[in-house]
């Protein structure tokens, strides 16, 4: 059971991180006076970002939680906009099913299950697709996606529903159409290169995106290639993809350059671009300017974050800029109502005005397994906005809620290993896939 009770232990090692980055000199020693002028990081990582905003004004007001009975496609719906959905008040576990294999030395397990027609579906890190019941967790069908010529195993990126039909991404660079009743391949489309993302699907057509930086636009019902899109390709990225967004007749499209292109769904002509690149480039993990988090389109606006410390919000139409933060992040931001929710790659979980950019409250999450010897690096994935609770999953196998009005640590509970893919909500129950193949339900 969800213990939402504040702990001593975890709030210690929440903040102590907080308190070593003060000390920067030896106990009992006396330091000399500093010199005089403005401290600048030299290191990316380092900064550290304050609320901006305090007072009444500061004061979040949310839209009330509204059951989903899907979760179609990574991010929930195709333009990632999932707002406030609904669970119950206390999470007990319902089931936990092992679905296929995890992650290892060779592979990672790097899909988020999607929900729909009452089951869940995953795909495991050796390209095996599965489908359990969603209520009882009893396994329907799995089917293994890699073709007999294929000797290696390759991570697939990721899973979307539509029509009755499944649509994979593979480490293969292929795309594969599956029955979601029986498991059935319907057909196979092989592109330019292997996906580490998930696809998105809407209106009969199937985007993804490869690791060489190029989209395609599948049909549905065949797999046929309708167009194809080219990004700059890069040398070096993260392991992960990433998955385009779609509103309306435009699909919105992030590339490891940091680059964002609006094109238009029928021809795949561009609408607008942008660059999700900071000026402070460095010779480290912070020079990768990947969009690893999901795009967002909600009323008129496109949020992005990229690795390489830019948070920007696009006007939907022209691509005009409407305000930026130097804030970089991998994991998919979270909107709903006026508030915009994201962990950063400083592991600082974060909300903001959507309308303005403004930071209303900071919360540090734990960094280190082994904070005094700052050993065993903590990733945090999600957040993910359920019943007046922020989500998020730890590489250490937490999970943790946070208020999504002040920040304030909620509860937490151990999962069975390592989670570094985002929970999932549907039907009022929470979905974890933990490193170890396992899926955990909590209702």
């Amino acid at each position: 059971m969800w213990t939402f009770v504040m702990s001593r232990r975890i709030i210690g090692a929440l903040l102590v991180g907080l308190s070593l980055t003060a000390c920067d000199t030896w106990l009992g020693e006396n330091k000399p006076p500093p010199l005089p002028g403005k401290r600048i990081s030299i290191l990316t990582r380092e900064r550290m970002v304050e609320p901006e905003i305090s007072g009444p004004v500061a004061k979040i007001i949310l839209p009330p939680p509204e059951p989903n009975d899907d979760w179609p496609q990574a991010g929930g719906y195709s333009n990632h906009a999932m707002h406030h959905v609904m669970v119950s008040d206390t999470l007990n576990e319902a089931w936990q099913r092992y679905v296929g294999v995890g992650s290892g030395k060779r592979r990672k397990l790097l899909a988020q299950p999607i929900v729909a027609e009452g089951r869940i579906f995953t795909v495991d890190a050796a390209s095996s697709v599965a489908a359990l019941d969603a209520r009882t967790g009893s396994k329907l069908w799995d089917t293994e996606l890699a073709p007999e010529e294929v000797a290696d195993v390759y991570t697939s990126g990721g899973l979307a529903y539509e029509d009755g039909m499944l649509f994979v991404a593979t480490g293969f660079a292929q795309v594969v159409a599956v029955n979601a009743k029986t498991g059935k391949i319907a057909w196979r489309q092989t592109l330019s290169g292997p996906m580490r993302g998930a696809p998105t699907v809407r209106g009969g057509r199937v985007f993804v995106v490869t690791v060489d930086n190029q989209t395609h636009a599948l049909a549905a019902e065949d797999g046929a290639v309708l167009w194809t899109h080219s990004g700059i390709s890069e040398m070096a990225g993260l392991l992960a993809g990433n998955s385009p967004a779609v509103n309306g007749n435009v699909v919105y499209v992030p590339y490891s350059s940091g680059e964002l292109f609006a094109l238009r769904v029928d021809t795949g002509s561009m609408v607008w671009q942008d660059s999700l690149t900071s000026v402070r480039r460095t010779e480290n993990v912070a020079s990768l300017m990947d969009i690893r988090g999901r795009p967002i389109v909600d009323r008129g606006r496109v949020y992005a974050i990229s690795n390489g410390d830019m948070l920007v919000c696009f006007d939907e139409k022209n691509g005009r800029r409407v305000w930026e933060k130097e804030i970089g992040g991998v994991q998919n931001p979270w909107i709903a109502g006026d508030y915009l929710y994201l962990i950063t790659n400083n592991n600082e979980a974060l909300a903001l005005e959507a309308k303005t950019g403004r930071i209303v409250w900071v919360t540090q999450m734990q960094t280190w397994e082994d904070s005094k010897e700052k050993k065993g690096r903590i990733l945090w994935s999600g957040p993910v906005l359920a019943s007046d609770r922020l989500i998020l999953a730890s590489s250490d196998g937490k999970l943790v809620s946070l208020s999504p009005y002040t920040g304030d640590m909620l509860g937490w509970e151990k999962a069975s290993d390592e989670v570094n893919i985002a929970p999932i909500v549907a039907n009022g129950t929470l979905y974890v896939l933990s490193d170890d193949g396992f899926l955990t339900a909590y209702r």
